[in-house]
């Protein structure tokens, strides 16, 4: 069992001995769910319910708005109390059914049915996989039934499962891992039924030995899946870095992994999948980490899709003091937040909050060190980018390959100097994009 990684990337304190060792706590709503018809990469869903409608634990409120899109599916019983804007962890406001919440927990028509999936044909399990409303749950939220739908099945080579879960703080897949690894295997198989002629990967870092060794036990025995060890790096959980460490093939920003003959999806992605085919539950639950040197009692909940942060940081006793930071997400491409009054949703991993703000620092002039470049996992000149970027100079930036940047922080993380480098680089980067896309 290697030690497999990737060029570049960095060491941080990772904080996830505050919440590893903790069993992830079912936590049931108190007061109304908001479902943002934008949980997901693609077009928003089509709310399908009006004010006033009764609704049902697992019925789809709002469906996939396209190809690239994503049905929202209920995850309480009670009546739709407004279809109106609603602040998300984005700061954007964006249309959301509201639904009130009756605790009756009233379920659909075959909800948590039991289903051989060796009876289904592919079409049906990506079928069920779509109903469902599966998307990418480690934060890029992609439809998972497209993934699954590359344009030739017979090109697909690898199944990697992300078991790096690499953010400082985070522990939701960990935790599914040592508490749920029959549903991941099972995942896994389904996936693997889909696509004839690959082999099935759980890549895991090796500061997650308990998990390693659980899940081989699971495996033995199991021609087509592998268990790998990671070693334990920022990014490894990236999609590209995670692909190159475990298969050696490379990914660009113009290829998906479909492309180089890999289909990648996280812990959590794969144990939902299981849920919808083997279990007929479709997506109405996240798994949260909420923690930090500010939270009172750090810990995993397992909450209904909606819910909102408050609640969820009420569970874990609040605050010790204010915070000055609070972030949604990892520390490192985490959503710095200014209020908890925004919804669960699918893409949501964790809620942290921190005692002092440790970014907040005077920049000061780059010093030319090259540290940047060195730990730059892609292998760019973050410190010429940011230049350009300040410059406005597009057609330099572009010529440098800054739209190769994956946001990862790697690169303001070592910044002697403080610069903002990741931040400067992705606005630059996303406003090409977005022009490139106007025109």
């Amino acid at each position: 069992m290697g030690r497999l990684t990737f060029p570049g990337g960095i060491h941080t304190y990772d904080g996830k001995n505050l919440t590893m060792d903790k069993p992830t706590t079912v936590l049931l709503p108190k007061g109304d769910l908001v479902f943002p018809v934008s949980q997901h990469i693609g077009a928003p869903a089509k709310p399908i319910v009006a004010k006033g409608d009764k609704v049902l634990v697992g019925q789809k409120i709002a469906e996939a708005g396209g190809f690239i899109s994503s049905n929202i599916i209920s995850s309480v019983s009670g009546t739709v109390k407004e279809i109106e804007k609603r602040l998300t962890v984005s700061g954007n406001m964006v249309e959301a059914i509201v639904i009130e919440n009756d605790n009756e927990y009233q379920t659909v028509e075959g909800f948590g049915l039991e289903r051989d999936y060796k009876k289904l044909s592919k079409d049906e399990i990506r079928n069920y996989v779509k109903e469902a409303g599966i998307v990418g749950l480690g934060g890029a939220g992609f439809p998972t039934h497209v993934k699954l739908a590359p344009k030739d099945d017979s090109k697909i080579d690898y199944v990697i499962i992300n078991g790096a879960e690499c953010e400082p703080y985070l522990t939701s897949d960990y935790r599914m891992m040592i508490e749920e690894p029959e549903k991941l295997v099972g995942g896994l198989k389904i996936m693997l039924s889909i696509f004839d002629h690959a082999k099935g990967i759980i890549a895991i870092e090796d500061n997650k030995p308990e998990a390693i060794k659980k899940i081989q036990a699971l495996t033995a025995g199991e021609d087509k899946i592998e268990i790998v060890a990671l070693k334990t790096k920022y990014p490894q959980g990236g999609e590209r870095q995670l692909v190159y460490a475990t298969t050696g093939r490379k990914l660009n920003s113009k290829k998906l992994p479909s492309d180089v003959g890999c289909v990648v999806d996280n812990v959590d992605t794969v144990i939902s999948i299981y849920m919808a085919v083997a279990k007929s539950t479709p997506l109405i639950r996240k798994i949260v980490t909420v923690s930090g040197d500010a939270v009172k009692n750090p810990q995993n909940f397992n909450v209904a899709i909606g819910i909102d942060y408050w609640e969820i940081l009420e569970a874990a006793g609040g605050f010790i003091e204010r915070p000055e930071k609070m972030i949604s997400g990892g520390p490192m491409m985490g959503m710095a937040l200014f209020s908890c009054n925004v919804p669960v949703m699918k893409t949501t991993s964790a809620l942290l909050g921190f005692l002092q703000d440790k970014s907040a620092v005077e920049e000061s002039p780059c010093i030319r060190c090259g540290k940047c470049a060195e730990k730059c996992p892609l292998q760019l000149m973050p410190f010429q980018l940011a230049a350009l970027s300040n410059r406005n100079d597009d057609a330099g930036f572009v010529k440098l390959d800054g739209l190769e940047c994956c946001g990862c922080g790697c690169c303001s993380y070592v910044c002697p100097a403080k610069r903002s480098l990741s931040q400067s680089i992705m606005q630059s980067r996303n406003s090409i994009l977005a022009k490139k896309k106007k025109a």
